[in-house]
């Protein structure tokens, strides 16, 4: 079989970049993890777009050419558009949901801010819930029609994982994702101390944090729901994608104040072991 070096690049920036996620993606079997793969680099590169230390105008001139390269893909010599579109052809991929991740990462270049859950959810929806929806068109939704919901679920829960980890960090860049209806509810006042750590001196916002992860895992129920309707291997991935984040979520909940002064994460080895467990609930056939 002739190696394509589109694809081959795209697994070499997945195995690179995707710390989380690549766990799970190198379960597939080799045509979906090459797929899944050129759909990450994507979805990465408009990531970095959003998160880089360029001027505004830069970013939001970036972030037009991805938009004018996706309207016509086939046509595009970069290699990671040309593995997506390569990917597009063997797969029902929603190239919709690129618009949808591009305008959530406009959102960020427009500093929105967030009143209610209902709005934050919105946000989350572009941002994750559409890559949900493109991982299940390389993992195949069988023939229930509530799977791309699930999908779309299961990346909010993992998006709220991520905003609850990322408090801190979200700060000190001048964002507040967490909804201002809420953190007035429980008295909340996001700031620093002088050690550069979030200021909690009554537990408010460990209480708020508490209160987010509950519901943040009321929406892995409702997401994981998509695992029953993929074959084994499909399963695994998703499973230890989700897992992971899953994971931290359950960290979070358990211990709020370990994300005010750092960035949680899970060492590799536990990382490891989610995903030797998501494999072998899936029963893989030998």
């Amino acid at each position: 079989m002739t190696l394509d070096p589109t694809l081959m690049e795209a697994e070499r920036i997945t195995r690179t970049e995707a710390r989380n996620f690549y766990y799970g993606i190198r379960l597939l079997p080799t045509d979906k993890r090459q797929a899944l793969c050129a759909l990450y680099a994507l979805a990465r590169r408009i990531d970095d777009i959003g998160d880089d230390d360029a001027p505004l105008e830069t970013k939001r001139e970036s972030l037009a050419v991805v938009r004018k390269q996706l309207s016509d893909i086939d046509a595009s010599t970069d290699p990671v558009l040309a593995a997506v579109a390569r990917t597009a052809h063997r797969f029902p991929v929603p190239l919709e949901a690129f618009e949808e991740l591009l305008d959530g990462v406009e959102m960020d270049l427009r500093d929105t801010t967030y009143e209610t859950f209902d709005d934050l959810r919105v946000y989350c929806r572009c941002v994750a819930g559409s890559i949900g929806r493109l991982c299940l068109s390389i993992f195949g939704k069988g023939s229930d029609p509530r799977a791309p919901l699930f999908a779309d679920q299961l990346g909010i829960a993992l998006q709220q994982t991520n905003i609850l980890r990322d408090i801190r960090e979200d700060l000190l860049l001048g964002r507040v994702y967490l909804p201002s209806e809420e953190l007035d509810r429980f008295g909340v006042r996001l700031q620093l101390d002088d050690s550069g750590a979030l200021h909690d001196p009554d537990a408010r916002l460990a209480a708020y944090i508490t209160f987010a992860a509950d519901r943040a895992q009321h929406w892995y129920d409702l997401g994981l729901r998509l695992l029953p309707h993929l074959d084994h291997r499909s399963t695994a991935c998703c499973a230890a994608m989700a897992g992971i984040y899953h994971h931290l979520l359950m960290r979070i909940r358990d211990n709020p104040t370990a994300v005010y002064e750092r960035r949680m994460s899970l060492p590799p080895r536990e990382k490891g072991r989610v995903a030797l467990s998501a494999l072998a609930k899936a029963v893989l056939p030998v």
